[in-house]
């Protein structure tokens, strides 16, 4: 009994003491913005044709799907342009703050509200990963996700340096006008009946927003220290939660799709992947394509190994070892998919998902590659600068220059 209690107590305690896997929602959040950025940066040109007046799914079609499914889109709330054109930035805006980790909470809030309404309006433009991307923007909402590689990190660092030093710390004004002009934006699309219809992403803002509130409250006016413990508490809950869900998310992804092609004629027999190869849609590399399926006994390989993993990957996540080859394997594959079927934005989304498995030493090297290689860089810049302000070749006017090298 006394074993079952101290499992029990010590199950509790991993739960609430600490957000669990910091780099890992980190990785799910760069991923994820960047592979929505991109796209929408790409399809820039074609913005209007895809989501906005000029497409064929126009305002009245949209109008009378919202209707029926009760999906959120701001994108339904006007049919001007200009309002189409605002929404397009505010969603290329907010994909920028949030991967570079700026006020992570607000980012991820609005981040999701820009993906939402850009595809609930065109629901048909996607290639499969604006599904993955869909779920995982609700997902990373609850994910403590800028605690590790963000500029929210970074000014915790700063502030944290400077009480050490004994400094005083300017108070946080960005904040408050961030919680008031979002509070205000919430409250009048509330009011003027632009959040009726399915209420879940209206619950999830009128839960973030006074949440927000008094986590900035207690974080400044609290006299002890056990309610700010208690927020913690709470907030580790929901992180590790979310966290799970994506890792299951992921799961049930690899796994429906792996059984639905067992069940398939062309999988069972090894020649579903040479069919694609040769849509057109599928090749913007013909040459490969024809590489690639010109042998039988590769198209049978890559046939069976494609269902082998995705039907194998969610048991072997109590082995690690054979967990990591398996997601060595599907995280090539995507990029295989990316270059040879034109399908670079799906892969991105599915990578981005498959890293919340991706092993925290790992991700530590890698996070210490990028700031050794950022260093070298700003050096190189450095250098650069200063070799264009030196004055001319040594002379005996200009002694003081006569013992600069030029060394890389």
């Amino acid at each position: 009994m006394n074993r079952f209690a101290l499992a029990i107590s010590a199950a509790i305690a991993r739960v609430t003491e600490s957000a669990h896997g910091p780099y890992q929602t980190a990785v799910i959040r760069i991923g994820f913005t960047a592979t929505w950025l991109l796209f929408l940066l790409r399809e820039f040109p074609h913005r209007h044709e895809m989501y906005g007046p000029a497409g064929p799914w126009d305002f009245d079609l949209a109008q009378q799907l919202i209707g029926t499914n009760g999906s959120f889109t701001a994108l339904i709330w006007s049919s001007s342009g200009f309002w189409f054109e605002s929404v397009y930035v505010f969603a290329v805006l907010t994909s920028v703050l949030l991967l570079l980790g700026w006020r992570t909470r607000t980012m991820s809030v609005l981040f999701m509200v820009g993906v939402l309404s850009l595809q609930n309006r065109s629901i048909f433009m996607g290639d499969g990963g604006d599904n993955v991307l869909h779920l995982m923007c609700v997902y990373l909402v609850f994910t403590r996700c800028g605690r590790v590689w963000s500029l929210d990190e970074r000014r915790a660092r700063r502030q944290n340096a400077a009480r050490a030093r004994g400094e005083r710390i300017a108070p946080d004004r960005v904040g408050p006008v961030l919680w008031g002009v979002s509070g205000f934006a919430l409250v009048a699309a509330t009011t003027a009946g632009r959040l009726d219809g399915d209420l879940t992403v209206p619950v999830i803002l009128w839960i973030m927003w006074p949440a927000m509130a008094v986590w900035w409250i207690v974080g400044r006016r609290a006299r002890t220290a056990q309610p700010r413990i208690l927020l913690d508490v709470i907030g580790n809950i929901v992180h590790n939660g979310a966290l799970l869900v994506i890792m299951a998310e992921a799961c049930l992804i690899y796994a429906t799709a792996g059984w639905y092609k067992i069940q398939g004629t062309r999988w069972q027999d090894g020649t579903a992947v040479y069919y694609p190869l040769h849509l057109d849609y599928f090749s913007p590399w013909p040459a490969l394509a024809d590489l690639l399926s010109s042998s039988g006994t590769m198209v049978m390989l890559i046939t069976y190994g494609t269902v082998l993993v995705q039907v194998a990957f969610p048991f072997t996540l109590f082995n690690r070892r054979v967990k990591n080859v398996l997601l060595t394997a599907m995280i090539t594959e995507h990029a295989v998919i990316a270059v040879v079927l034109g399908l670079p934005f799906f892969s991105l989304a599915m990578i981005a998902a498959d890293a919340v498995f991706l092993p925290t030493t790992f991700l530590r090297r890698l996070g210490g590659w990028t700031a050794h290689a950022r260093g070298r860089l700003s050096r190189l810049v450095r250098r650069g600068e200063d070799r264009t302000e030196l004055p001319g070749p040594r002379t005996p006017e200009n002694p003081e220059h006569a013992h600069v090298g030029f060394t890389a």
